[in-house]
């Protein structure tokens, strides 16, 4: 499975949230809300996620493994970053741009 679309829409608030996401996968499969977060540990990234009745956080939609996770980060984080030097709002990238036309 492929990203072929990242879509990042920053957020112009101070705080812990930097942007939402928007991922394509194989030009067929999209998963939206993913967040971009700035931790103590570095920036990571938010399944999309919905509060129980408990008030607990529920991921709507996640990797199974942690090898996947990290792929889809990296991904995602190196847009979020190309974006921020660029200094656009929402941007989009597909796998297959790598001069960024």
């Amino acid at each position: 499975m492929e990203i072929t679309d990242i879509r990042i829409k920053q957020v112009s608030t101070e705080g812990k949230l930097k942007a939402y996401v928007t991922v394509t996968f194989d030009d067929c499969f999209v998963v939206h809300n993913l967040k971009i977060i700035s931790g103590k540990a570095g920036t990571f990234i938010a399944m999309p996620s919905r509060r129980t009745k408990t008030g607990e956080y529920k991921d709507i939609a996640h990797p199974i493994n942690s090898d996947f996770r990290q792929s889809i980060q990296a991904k995602i984080i190196a847009e979020y970053e190309r974006v921020r030097e660029l200094g656009g709002g929402e941007q989009a990238a597909t796998s297959d741009e790598d001069d960024g036309t």
